[in-house]
């Protein structure tokens, strides 16, 4: 009997996860038999490959093989595909056509995404399976077929069943043997793998140096959910390759190609989210918070020596700087001299013209503290546009972040007068 090693190379399959391997090994054990194979997973996770293995390493392996995605059929036409329909069966059938369990007979038919299917057909196959007996649309003469199924979804078929969308009896006929693919979340160890194969595979399609990670990209790479599973991976891979002029890639970049990572500040994002979702802005928002930070303590410092009465010269100047950095509020040259003129224990008592009020810093600072972030963020990318004369790629390296990520960020922010075009 064939090794599973065999098959992956035979089959361009990569990885050595321990879910990957038992289901390769199931496919191969059942290949030699005519029992029906049920074949799940999420969408993406290469679910097309198993019924290939059992049918090439079947004693039927020299006749047809025909795969069948009944998702992409209209639930109006499917009965014809499969079954076939006689002439005038119905309007357009102008001549007799042959179903795929007629051409396929002998062997193999592969029924992707069979929770799709309707529940009449669902019946028609049924019959099939149990006595190998079929009739053509608009015909009365039962014709027989002798033909492996393997089927496979990514349906909760439980869910189905109890919804009533699926048979019952179907499923159990179907999922003689059930075999079940990992997502590739499951399989963290074979995604480094998988990336530098589809790298490669596009580096020789498009004629370019293959493109690589450096470690902290890596670690992305590793730690991301992968929803859509190898088809998202091979699609990442192969924009990477196209877009990308550097061949070596970090975190920063990478991120930006996935979805739902670094798209946001988490000041500003309402859903539950991970911390390497916004990990790609961390520079800016570790700037912001710092920067907080060390405000609130020279406001709490300055705050003790006024209450302490130890007042220093230069406080009424402190006093006015940090209420305009911390607030942000803006008063003219006449009136921010008049204030400062005043006693400092005018400053703190007059409720009218002392920005600073007697009232509960801590709680004033965690109500505004969100806006406050927001606000110093698009200061610091207006700053950052400024001083770099509005060229987005200086500002970007001064911010810390990808060009792409501070592109968004001025179409946000609506910041687009401040930057070359």
């Amino acid at each position: 009997m064939e090794s599973v090693q065999s098959i992956k190379q035979r089959f361009g399959i990569i990885g050595m996860n321990p879910l990957l391997n038992r289901a390769l090994e199931k496919a191969l054990r059942v290949a030699v038999t005519d029992i029906s194979v049920l074949v799940t997973g999420e969408s993406g996770v290469g679910k097309e490959n198993i019924p290939k293995i059992i049918h090439q390493y079947s004693h039927r392996k020299h006749s047809k093989y025909i795969a069948v995605n009944c998702g992409a059929i209209p639930e109006g036409t499917i009965d014809s595909e499969l079954f076939g329909h006689e002439k005038g069966a119905f309007t357009g059938a102008t001549s007799t056509r042959s179903g795929y369990f007629e051409v396929a007979d002998g062997g193999t038919i592969f029924l992707d995404e069979v929770g799709e299917l309707p529940l009449p057909t669902q019946v028609r196959l049924l019959r099939v399976l149990e006595t190998g007996e079929f009739l053509k649309v608009g015909s009365s003469k039962t014709q027989k077929t002798n033909v492996r199924i393997v089927a496979a979804t990514n349906v909760n078929m439980s869910d189905a069943i109890q919804k009533e969308k699926f048979r019952e009896d179907l499923y159990y006929r179907l999922s003689t043997v059930e075999i079940n693919l990992p997502p590739l979340r499951e399989r963290k160890e074979d995604i480094p793998l998988l990336f530098r194969k589809f790298a490669s595979d596009f580096a020789q399609k498009y004629h370019m140096p293959t493109v690589r990670l450096d470690e902290s990209a890596h670690k992305i790479l590793t730690q991301y959910n992968w929803n859509g599973n190898i088809r998202q991976l091979r699609n990442v891979a192969e924009q990477i390759s196209v877009l990308e002029k550097e061949r070596e890639l970090n975190s920063v970049v990478l991120m930006s190609y996935l979805p739902d990572m670094g798209s946001q500040l988490p000041a500003i994002r309402r859903n539950e989210k991970t911390s390497s979702d916004f990990a790609s802005e961390r520079e800016i928002l570790y700037k912001v918070l710092f920067d907080m930070k060390n405000d609130l303590n020279d406001l709490k410092k300055l705050t003790l020596e006024l209450m302490n009465h130890e007042v220093s010269d230069d406080v009424q100047e402190k006093n006015q700087g940090l209420i305009n950095k911390i607030y942000g509020q803006k008063t003219s040259d006449d009136s921010q001299e008049a204030f400062q003129a005043l006693p400092v224990e005018k400053q703190l008592q007059d409720p009218v013209e002392n920005p600073v009020q007697s009232y509960d810093y801590a709680e004033t600072i965690t109500e505004e503290e969100p806006l406050s972030l927001l606000q110093k963020e698009i200061e610091m990318i207006k700053r950052a546009l400024e001083r770099s004369k509005g060229k987005r790629k200086l500002a970007a390296k001064e911010l810390g972040i990808s060009e792409r990520t501070l592109y968004r960020k001025i179409k946000q922010y609506d910041l687009s007068d401040e930057s070359e075009e």
